[in-house]
């Protein structure tokens, strides 16, 4: 229980390891950071989840994937402006209680996400 994420690359069809993503609570227009890190070599948070269950709140919350700068990395040469930079899912949790799992499919033109499980 509580929330994760899970990033891949389908341009490659690898999981993104190495892309910055950061996590806010959201209120409004106002964002605040809750915490940043590179996903692992499984596309996915190297601590685990992002709140496990006992402190995951009902609210609002984003997530920023910062998409331009891993294509870049992986030596993928993208135009300038970028089509997608950073994707942000904007995203609530009403049951706290239960499992939110926030997946995202990218390439430097597309995305895609769901709730998952």
């Amino acid at each position: 229980m509580g929330l994760s994420t899970h990033v891949l690359d389908t341009m490659h069809g690898v999981p993104a390891a190495g892309m910055r993503v950061t996590l806010y609570t959201t209120a409004g227009d106002t964002a605040t950071c809750v915490k940043q890190f590179d996903l692992n070599q499984d596309g996915r948070n190297p601590g685990g989840l992002l709140y496990d269950n006992d402190n995951l709140k009902p609210g609002t919350y984003r997530l920023a994937f910062a998409v331009s700068a891993y294509f870049k990395s992986c030596g993928v040469v993208l135009p300038e402006p970028n089509f997608l930079g950073t994707v942000s899912i904007d995203f609530g949790i009403a049951h706290a209680d239960q499992h939110y799992h926030v997946p995202l499919l990218v390439s430097p033109w597309s995305y895609s996400t769901y709730r998952g499980s």
